[in-house]
């Protein structure tokens, strides 16, 4: 393989210095953002040799090289258009720059998300296996000491990242915005300060305590903001503003006295009496406005919203998900949400298999595979820009399975314990009924795939 060669053919094909911005790389692809779409020659890149993908997302072009292969091909590709090394970080931050509102908000909702996923996924994995086995305890399927010390430190465990789950987020949210995460942690801590009554009692016990703020102009109650994400994003959201400006303006011997210290109160200040109330009231209608459409009567809601799914990640949106499956979590206890993100993902990897298993063209073949594996395990991106959505019908069909699966699911009441990992990983967050996982799983695989087979690509075209 002719790395200088395969990088030069990109670099023509992309339209040349003129419209070249900035380049790097990650694992597998090579990212590119580009002044004018219009003048990248897609077809003509992805037969390219070694290309096994092409697809533009979070304003970046992406070609799919793989391990090993990527970073050659990127080292020639600097030296032919001669430019520096850019890092990832740069050129998200270069394609962040030609992004509209709505992609900025999905793309600082998925940064600050992305760092804390793995405590969730810990926490979401030991919560469903903790039910499991106070579920077979309760019932004479098992016979374990409840009461020794590694059952009980793993209950104690198993919910440890959704209790202190708002300091989590404005850590990461601190970091996001440009703020001293360490304050962010702050913020995050002062809106559940054990002071404040406990979000998760409200509805048991009422509110029990008031307190007049701006003197006396309203009243607030004293309420904690466990389990919520809005409020504490914007909170930290203007934490970081109060703090540039006042770097800015307080003398450098004073800075590290009075900044941190206004910063603080202030942001604190307006978090329990303006952002905080303002903001619940908008976290909760969103909450109830998906839990309608889940509802709809035989499954019709979340019939559509299966079927859609994939398309929000052709656009980005769905990295805002995390949002829905916490509040979720602490509103109801599971996530509704994401047996039908799990059911999206796992048809758009039926749907990419039907054609890996189905066409003779060894190239294509040797991108569906994998990328069917990789959808299967809950990263759908490989499967969809660079299978599914170049033959449009296999695409079809993944959201069609992904619709038929997600109904079964919202028929069942199936709902996960946690958040993060979807596929079939997915069943260890839904360990409370995981017979209707496998079944939703296996109806959205199903249907994807004989659609994909039958109508997914003509041979002569593939």
């Amino acid at each position: 393989m002719n790395f200088n060669e395969i990088a030069k053919q990109v670099y023509e094909k992309i339209g040349g210095k003129e419209n070249l911005v900035s380049a790097a790389h990650c694992a597998t692809r090579l990212r590119l953002v580009i002044n004018d779409n219009s003048k990248c020659d897609n077809k003509a890149v992805e037969q390219i040799e070694g290309v096994k993908g092409v697809f533009f997302a979070s304003g970046q072009l992406q070609i799919i090289f793989g391990t090993g292969t990527v970073n050659k091909v990127y080292q020639e590709f600097i030296k032919i258009a001669d430019i520096k090394e850019t890092s990832k970080e740069e050129v998200k931050e270069a394609a962040l720059s030609k992004s509209n509102v709505l992609q900025r908000i999905i793309k600082i909702v998925g940064d600050i998300f992305v760092p804390i996923i793995p405590a969730i996924v810990a926490s979401g994995f030991l919560m469903g296996l903790m039910e499991a086995l106070n579920f077979m305890v309760n019932n004479g399927f098992l016979n374990i000491n409840t009461n020794g010390s590694i059952y009980q430190f793993a209950v104690l465990f198993s919910n440890v990242a959704y209790i202190f789950l708002p300091i989590l987020i404005a850590f990461s949210a601190g970091k996001v915005f440009g703020a001293n995460q360490y304050l962010g942690a702050v913020i995050g801590m002062i809106m559940i300060h054990p002071n404040l009554q406990n979000a998760w009692t409200v509805a048991s016990q009422g509110v029990e305590k008031t307190q007049d703020v701006f003197f006396g102009l309203y009243k607030i109650d004293m309420i904690g903001y466990q389990g919520h994400v809005i409020p504490i994003i914007i909170s930290v959201f203007v934490l970081s503003l109060i703090e540039k400006k006042l770097h800015k303006i307080v003398p450098a011997m004073l800075d590290l006295f009075i900044t941190p210290l206004v910063s603080v109160f202030v942001t604190g200040y307006l978090a329990l009496a303006v952002i905080g109330p303002i903001f619940v009231v908008i976290e909760n209608g969103i909450l109830d406005g998906v839990q309608w459409i889940v509802s709809l009567p035989l499954g019709i809601g979340s019939f559509l919203m299966g079927g859609a799914y994939a398309t929000t990640v052709v656009s980005g949106i769905h990295h805002m998900y995390t949002v829905i499956d916490v509040g979720q979590l602490t509103k109801y206890g599971l996530t509704y949400w994401l047996p039908l993100a799990s059911a999206a993902n796992v048809g758009q990897g039926a749907a990419t298999l039907a054609v890996a298993l189905k066409t003779k063209d060894q190239k294509l073949k040797s991108l569906a595979l994998p990328s069917s594996l990789s959808a299967f395990l809950g990263i759908t991106e490989p499967a969809i820009f660079g299978v599914n959505l170049r033959y449009i019908k296999p695409f079809i069909a993944g959201s069609i399975g992904g619709a038929c699966g997600a109904m079964y699911a919202s028929l069942v009441h199936l709902g996960a314990t946690g958040t993060g990992v979807t596929g079939i990983f997915g069943i260890l967050l839904h360990l409370n009924m995981p017979l209707h996982y496998i079944i939703a799983m296996g109806i959205s695989a199903g249907v994807a795939f004989v659609l994909s087979w039958l109508f997914g690509i003509q041979e002569g075209k593939a």
